[in-house]
């Protein structure tokens, strides 16, 4: 797993433009990955793939999972008066720390699978915020990336990474 720190983390990810046997096996190895670790999500970049690409496997607000795979994702909020929450969040690249933070309770991602077949999450609760985790990763931000200056420093040298 890639630690924050790591420049690839720090960095938009590159579109995927080729649907082939690299591609599934990537979502293969990530699924992997993210079950391993006992994670609910996980993004290309966090295993030092520089691709727009990110799996998950959470529950949403009912407690039904959403799993899926989207390629090329463009994550939708709902607009400035959606109902926000703000709940403790964790990440598998800063590894065994949490802090609050504030999300949108509801959002949706489209994009394609790795055929390339069209892909529509819609999704509450904890999905959601999953959604918008992943999507903030292939966007080169992590969630520590929302906290103040001093919270973020607290966190990462609570997870033992230098603090930025």
């Amino acid at each position: 797993m890639v630690l924050d720190g790591d420049p690839v983390l720090h960095r938009p990810c590159a579109p995927v433009t080729a649907f082939d046997a690299d591609l599934a096996q990537l979502e293969a190895d990530m699924v992997v990955s993210m079950h391993a670790a006992d994670g609910v999500g996980l993004a290309a970049n966090q295993i030092g793939v520089d691709a727009r690409v990110f799996v998950m496997d959470c529950p949403d607000a009912a407690g039904e999972r959403v799993v899926a795979t989207v390629v090329n994702p463009v994550l939708r909020l709902p607009g400035v008066f959606a109902r926000r929450a703000t709940d403790d969040e964790g990440c598998l690249s800063v590894p065994g720390e949490v802090a609050a933070v504030e999300r949108v309770t509801s959002a949706v991602v489209t994009g394609v699978d790795v055929r390339g077949e069209p892909v529509r999450v819609s999704a509450s609760g904890l999905a959601a915020v999953c959604l918008q985790h992943e999507v903030d990763h292939l966007d080169g931000l992590l969630y520590v990336d929302r906290l103040d200056a001093d919270e973020r420093a607290e966190v990462l040298r609570a997870a033992g990474l230098a603090p930025r």
